[in-house]
């Protein structure tokens, strides 16, 4: 199958069918903020600005890969990116191979003319660094999408029920660490909601990552997406086993931090509002993303998607403004997130 009829179908499937974890969500609920009744400091002028990329954000706010490929991706990607340059988010675009397999794609992944201020990243897979790409591939990937880095998405559990996955993935923290030093751009490594853990995270900083998305469980499973694609009955029945694998995202961002603490992070992965997103800073994550819970906008119009994002901002202030966090850095030092359980 065509890597462009395959995201045909992930989209499909992603709007139509029930696709999420069943892990519990991604563990935010775990936590609480104590509410500051006097929080000292004047709504209006809350600061959540960020520096990422060599870019100004406006917020720490990331839209997640998600796809191209498809004239219908290149919609979606579109929206998105006009809803990110609007409201000062992120953005990551799709895996960029069916563009590079496929050159006429490539306009399917070209957001800058609508995103010219935004930070964005371009994606590839990591396994495919074991199926014949390299540092030249990942460079055209990245001038392809004329991004700011590269994120490379490790997708195991994915690969492994999809009906045309690629497997091996033996020796592949070396190729990274060879590519980090092969190419004078950032580059990050992202799970796609299984979860990246403490040492995992650890190893991707020693072999020279620019930065981590942990992307834990809690949002879309991968393994259930490709459960409808399949026409291979085991795996299809095998898939059901694996509905609650993966360590919820907020796990993976404490134990993250705490074994990179230097590591620029992000955290996506079953965030669904402002106050997740709130949560995951608090918890030590440098920036806050958003996938599938935005596509449905998306696929509507630019307007329904920037209201979306507007709507998630608004929730991110409005829990600084309940704690008191005149800025991020408050935000990330609060001692004002609590587990539920210390809360009662």
């Amino acid at each position: 199958m065509s890597t462009e009829r395959r995201k045909t179908e992930h989209i499909r499937i992603c709007l139509e069918e029930e696709v999420g974890s069943r892990t519990g969500g991604a563990g935010f609920g775990q936590y609480r903020f104590r509410h500051r009744a006097l929080p000292e400091i004047d709504f209006a002028e809350i600061d959540t600005s960020e520096h990422w990329l060599g870019r100004e954000m406006r917020v720490p706010l990331l839209i997640s890969s998600m796809t191209g490929g498809t004239e219908e991706a290149h919609r979606i990607n579109r929206n998105l990116a006009e809803a990110a340059e609007r409201r000062g988010w992120a953005m990551g675009v799709g895996s960029v191979r069916a563009a590079l397999e496929r050159p006429e794609l490539a306009q399917t992944f070209r957001v800058r003319e609508a995103a010219p201020t935004i930070p964005i990243i371009a994606n590839i897979g990591a396994v495919q660094l074991n199926y014949g790409y390299g540092a030249d591939e990942c460079r055209r990937a990245v001038e392809l999408a004329e991004a700011d880095g590269l994120v490379l998405h490790v997708n195991g559990m994915q690969e492994l029920f999809q009906p045309e996955g690629d497997t091996n993935f033996k020796g592949l923290l070396r190729r990274i660490e060879q590519l980090c030093s092969a190419l004078p751009i950032p580059i990050g490594v992202k799970e796609v909601g299984w979860g990246i853990d403490g040492e995992t995270a650890r190893l991707l900083v020693e072999a020279g990552v620019s930065f981590v998305d942990v992307a834990g469980a809690g949002g879309t499973s991968w393994s259930q997406v490709e459960k409808f694609r399949t026409t291979d009955p085991i795996r299809r029945l095998a898939a059901e086993a694996f509905a609650d694998w993966g360590i919820p995202t907020a796990q993976c961002v404490v134990e993250a931090k705490a074994a990179a603490p230097d590591c620029p992070l992000i955290a996506s992965g079953g965030l669904s509002s402002g106050v997740d997103a709130a949560k995951a800073l608090a918890l030590g994550a440098d920036i806050a993303g958003f996938g599938r819970s935005l596509l449905g906008a998306a696929v509507d119009s630019a307007e329904a998607a920037s209201q979306a994002l507007e709507r998630i901002e608004f929730e991110l202030r409005a829990a600084m403004f309940g704690i008191g966090a005149a800025d991020l850095g408050e935000l990330r030092g609060t001692p004002r997130l609590v587990r539920v359980a210390e809360y009662m």
